[in-house]
């Protein structure tokens, strides 16, 4: 005995609305995706930037540290040199493109340290300015 096979009448219509919802759940997964790789190079990007921004305090505390201890703003010939050397090197700790700069106002008790760098990955540049005024 033969049992009557029951068809849906609406079972052609929707063969391939399981195939449609994959495929939408995948371009909205692809999308999100590419939206988090957005978001890492950014992080990245802003990581390598205020990595710079340290180094730069960094080497400008340097010179302040010499200014301190000459109990001068005049710091000798060859130590400002050797730290202007030491600003331009990235590969020993200094920036890309880095250039420091000493300015000692008319007193002689204060000068602005300015260093100045641009990274590769950037079209400007960067400048960080630290004011020192000796007692």
């Amino acid at each position: 005995m033969k049992h009557p096979s029951k068809t849906s009448r609406h079972s052609g219509s929707q063969a391939g609305i399981a195939l449609l919802e994959v495929l939408v759940s995948v371009l909205l997964f692809s999308l999100g995706l590419l939206g988090l790789i957005g978001l890492q190079a950014r992080a990245v990007s802003f990581s390598v930037d205020a990595e710079d921004r340290n180094r730069a305090a960094l080497l400008a505390n340097e010179v302040v540290a010499l200014m301190w201890l000459n109990q001068s703003t005049t710091v000798p010939a060859a130590a400002l040199d050797a730290w202007k050397l030491r600003v331009a090197a990235p590969q020993t700790g200094g920036l890309p493109n880095g250039v420091g700069k000493v300015d000692v106002a008319g007193t002689g008790k204060a000068a602005d340290v300015t260093i100045t760098w641009q990274a590769p990955s950037r079209s400007t540049g960067s400048q960080l300015t630290t004011h020192v005024e000796l007692p």
